[in-house]
C-alpha cells in the first residue's frame, strides 16, 4: 500500500516528477498497443513509424507555440493560413526570383515574424481580442496565398526538400541500422538518466526528500525503454530512411521552449500572465510585451511548418493548411493545457498531438472512412477534456488536475479555493 502511495505521490503529482509528462506517454503506449494489436502489427512497423512522424511533424512544431498562445489565455485561428501563405512566398522566391533555398527559409521566417508583429500588435496593443484578429488573420493570408499563387500549385528545388523529405545519412561501418539514428538514441537515454539524478540533486540541496530511488529507476526505465525502442525502429527502416530531418527541427525546438517555459522568467511570465493577468501586472509583468511575443511567436513557428510541409510534398498549393490551427489546438488540449490558460506544458503538448496522429494513422489502417476518423477524433478530444473536468468537479482522482500539482511548487500552503485549485503560480510574485 505505501509503494501504490508513493507511486501516486511522486509519479503523479510529486514535486520531482514532470507527471504530465509521463501520464500522457502511458496513455499514448496505450493507444499503440491497441493499434498493434487490431492492425496486427502494422503500427510499430519501421516504415509507418517514420511515415507517421514525417506527416505530423509540422503538426507538432505548431503545437508547441500554439500552447505558449493557450497558456496565455489566447488562441490563434490563423495558423493555417500563415503556413500556406508563408510557403506560396518561399515557394514562388526560389521558382521566380532565384533565391537561393538557404537565403529562401530565412526569408520565410522573417514573413511569419512580420505577419505575428501586425497581429500581436492588435492584440498587445490596442487591445482586439486574439479571437477575432486571428479569424481576421485566417481569412486575410488564406486569400492572399491563393491571389499570389493564383490556386496553382509552385514546385520547389531538392535542395529545399530536406527539410520536409530527408533523413540523417548513413555514416560509419553497416550495423544494419543508421548509425546516426543510434547514436540520437544514446544521447537521449543519457540525457534522461542525467536529468533524473539532476534532479534528486536539487531536491537534497533544497533540503527537500527525493521521491524513493525505486520510483526514479521506474520513471528511467520507462523512459529509456520508449527511447530504445523508438531508435530501434527508425534506424531499421528500408535503406534511406532514417529519423527525419523534420523531427530533428522539432526535437531541437521541443527541447529549447521546454527550457525557455520553464527555466526563464519570460517563460514563467508567460504562465502568469494566463493565470492572472491582474496579479502578473501588479508583480511587475509586461503584459503587452508577453502578449506581443506569444502572438509573434506563434507565426514564426506557423511560418516553419508551413516551410517543412511544402518541403515534404514538393510544392506548395492552395489547399495547403486546411484545417491544421484545429489540430494543433486539438493537441494542446489533450496534452493537459487549461481552457482558461496559465496550465500547460510543451511536452505534454507533443505527447497529445502523437495521440491524436495514432489514432488518426491506427483508424486508417483499419481502413476507417475519413468521415468517421473525424467523427472518432472529435469524441476523443472532448470525452478527455470532459472526464477529467468532471472527475476534478467530483473530487475524485484527476489525471490533469494530480499532474499540474507538481508545477505549483511556489503554491502556499494553505489550499486554494475551489475555483484557483488547478492554476498555474500566476498569484504568487514573478522574477522581473
Amino acid at each position: 500500500m505505501s509503494r501504490l502511495k508513493d507511486l501516486q505521490k511522486n509519479l503523479f503529482g510529486g514535486t520531482t516528477s514532470n507527471a504530465r509528462q509521463f501520464g500522457m506517454i502511458f496513455t499514448l503506449v496505450a493507444i499503440v498497443v491497441l493499434f498493434q494489436i487490431l492492425t496486427d502489427g502494422l503500427t510499430l512497423r519501421s516504415d509507418n513509424l517514420i511515415a507517421l512522424f514525417q506527416q505530423n511533424s509540422y503538426i507538432l512544431i505548431l503545437a508547441i507555440g500554439m500552447l505558449m498562445v493557450i497558456v496565455a489565455g489566447h488562441i490563434d485561428l490563423s495558423v493555417g493560413s500563415i503556413a500556406a501563405f508563408a510557403g506560396i512566398l518561399v515557394a514562388k522566391s526560389m521558382a521566380e526570383w532565384s533565391l537561393p533555398w538557404p537565403v529562401a527559409i530565412i526569408f520565410g521566417l522573417a514573413i511569419g515574424a512580420a505577419i505575428g508583429a501586425w497581429q500581436g500588435f492588435w492584440v498587445a496593443y490596442i487591445g482586439v481580442p486574439a479571437f477575432i484578429v486571428t479569424l481576421a488573420g485566417m481569412l486575410l493570408f488564406r486569400g492572399g496565398n491563393q491571389f499570389i499563387g493564383n490556386a496553382n500549385t509552385i514546385p520547389v528545388p531538392e535542395g529545399f526538400r530536406v527539410i520536409g523529405s530527408g533523413f540523417l545519412p548513413e555514416v560509419g561501418p553497416n550495423t544494419g541500422y543508421n548509425n546516426l539514428t543510434l547514436l540520437l538514441g544514446l544521447a537521449a537515454c543519457v540525457a534522461v538518466v542525467w536529468r533524473e539524478f539532476q534532479a534528486r540533486k536539487t531536491r537534497r540541496e533544497m533540503d527537500a526528500d527525493p521521491a524513493p530511488m525505486w520510483i526514479s529507476v521506474l520513471r528511467m526505465a520507462v523512459m529509456v525503454g520508449v527511447i530504445v525502442f523508438a531508435a530501434l525502429r527508425f534506424s531499421s527502416g528500408r535503406v534511406g530512411t532514417s529519423f527525419p530531418v523534420s523531427g530533428i527541427i522539432l526535437v531541437a525546438l521541443v527541447i529549447a521552449y521546454s527550457f525557455y517555459t520553464r527555466n526563464t522568467a519570460g517563460g514563467r511570465h508567460i504562465y502568469a500572465v494566463g493565470g492572472n493577468s491582474r496579479a502578473a501586472e501588479l508583480s511587475g509583468v509586461k503584459l503587452k510585451r508577453v502578449n506581443f511575443f506569444v502572438m509573434m511567436n506563434m507565426s514564426v513557428l506557423a511560418a516553419l511548418a508551413g516551410m517543412i510541409f511544402v518541403a515534404r510534398s514538393a510544392a506548395s498549393g492552395p489547399q495547403d493548411g486546411n484545417g491544421w490551427e484545429l489540430d494543433a489546438i486539438a493537441a494542446v488540449f489533450i496534452g493537459g493545457a487549461a481552457v482558461s490558460g496559465g496550465i500547460g506544458t510543451i511536452s505534454g503538448s507533443i505527447v497529445g498531438g502523437l495521440v491524436m496522429a495514432v489514432l488518426n494513422n491506427g483508424l486508417q489502417l483499419l481502413g476507417v472512412g475519413t468521415d468517421r476518423v473525424q467523427i472518432i477524433k472529435g469524441l476523443v478530444l472532448l470525452l478527455a477534456v470532459a472526464l477529467d473536468v468532471y472527475n476534478k468537479s467530483q473530487g475524485r482522482f484527476s489525471v490533469i488536475g494530480s499532474i499540474t500539482r507538481s508545477f505549483r511548487r511556489d503554491a502556499p500552503a494553505t489550499p486554494p479555493s475551489s475555483s484557483d485549485a488547478d492554476r498555474e503560480p500566476a498569484r504568487t510574485s514573478v522574477p522581473g
